[in-house]
């Protein structure tokens, strides 16, 4: 029920909008004019964003944080012998988990590749194709912020356990 109220407060104001720009005032016009342009500007800028971190994904900004990780975790493995059994444990749960986490960044890419076949030139572009196709890159854009969350929580779970790794030594 809210989210309707949201939906219809936001086509209120668009609705608003739209009529001042074209029915308005000069001065309600010029206030819709500033206002499509402040819109413009944040859609251009989320674009943007969103181009870099695809750009920094596929240059494996991700790979190279799970490959530091992984040696952090050897680096504590070597000197287990004056570390306890609890973080120890802790140690094999952080690792199961960056494991996963490389899976499904490997599954990330691969579906990356399959997402972007081009298209043929000369066959006519199907609708239902471009929403299915529009689909999968919403659902991969998902799965990347999710595998993005995640791997913070690695992080500040790994740091947290090499802090107390440091200081048990």
């Amino acid at each position: 029920m809210i989210r309707s109220l949201i939906k219809l407060g936001l086509l209120l104001i668009a609705a608003i909008l739209v009529y001042n720009y074209f029915f308005g005032t000069n001065q309600e016009q010029e206030n819709s004019r500033k206002i499509f342009g402040q819109m413009r500007d944040v859609v251009v800028s989320v674009g943007q964003l969103v181009k870099t971190e695809k750009s920094n994904f596929d240059a494996g900004k991700y790979d190279g944080v799970l490959e530091q990780l992984g040696g952090a975790y050897r680096a504590v493995r070597d000197r287990a012998q004056y570390v306890d059994e609890k973080v120890l444990r802790r140690l094999d749960e952080l690792e199961e988990r960056k494991a996963h986490l490389q899976l499904e960044l490997d599954s990330i890419e691969k579906n990356d590749q399959a997402v972007e076949t081009p298209v043929k030139k000369g066959v006519k572009k199907d609708p239902k194709a471009e929403q299915q196709k529009a689909a999968k890159v919403a659902d991969q854009n998902r799965r990347k912020e999710a595998l993005q969350q995640e791997l913070k929580a690695l992080l500040r779970d790994s740091d947290a356990l090499l802090k107390e790794a440091a200081e048990k030594q």
